[in-house]
């Protein structure tokens, strides 16, 4: 069980019979009475967001969630398809689900599944993902000044802001937690 004390950003908890991760948190400690713990709470199924505020004294229950090591196996009409790489049990994910994690997805790249009981909540993506540059502008003599950006479109579909150095073809390195260009990968 976790207490007041150890609410903060990040946290994993039940709430309601669902778990529910602590999107942001503040403490407040009125001149007398009890102390106030002010945290907005994000439903970790429906993605719903709601404020909550508990008292010092207060108990939670830990969230019954599991991380399992899959493959991202395809896409299909019905979602994105991921198997447990020890049972083979197969498992989709919606499109609203993954949110923008979709666009980092590669055919057999190990991932690890969020689930909730038998149900698939979310995904952790590797740190980061290489993928090749499908469209940018062509690179113009003259453009050598430091932080000239132009924009660029990978392989998946998503769109992002690259050196001006980078060319279609290209491999590049994506930050899947911030989306950003990282560096040029060799091939």
């Amino acid at each position: 069980m976790y207490s007041c004390s150890d609410l903060k950003k990040g946290l994993k908890l039940m709430v309601d019979g669902e778990p529910h991760v602590i999107v942001a948190f503040d403490f407040t400690k009125p001149g007398k009475g009890q102390a106030l713990y002010k945290c907005k709470l994000r439903n970790m199924i429906t993605g719903s967001l709601f404020d909550r505020t508990y008292r010092s004294g207060e108990s939670f229950e830990p969230a019954n969630l599991e991380d399992r090591d899959m493959q991202y196996l395809y896409q299909d009409e019905t979602g994105y398809v991921f198997m447990d790489q020890k049972t083979f049990e197969q498992v989709t994910l919606t499109e609203e689900t993954l949110g923008d994690d979709k666009y980092f997805l590669i055919d057999n790249m190990d991932v690890k599944v969020l689930m909730f009981g038998d149900r698939a909540i979310g995904i952790t993506l590797p740190n980061f993902v290489n993928l090749k540059v499908t469209q940018t502008d062509p690179w113009v003599k003259g453009d050598t000044a430091a932080g000239n950006n132009k924009p660029a479109t990978v392989e998946t579909g998503y769109s992002l802001q690259v050196p001006s150095f980078v060319e279609e073809g290209d491999l590049i390195q994506i930050d899947t937690r911030t989306g950003a260009y990282n560096t040029r990968v060799k091939e």
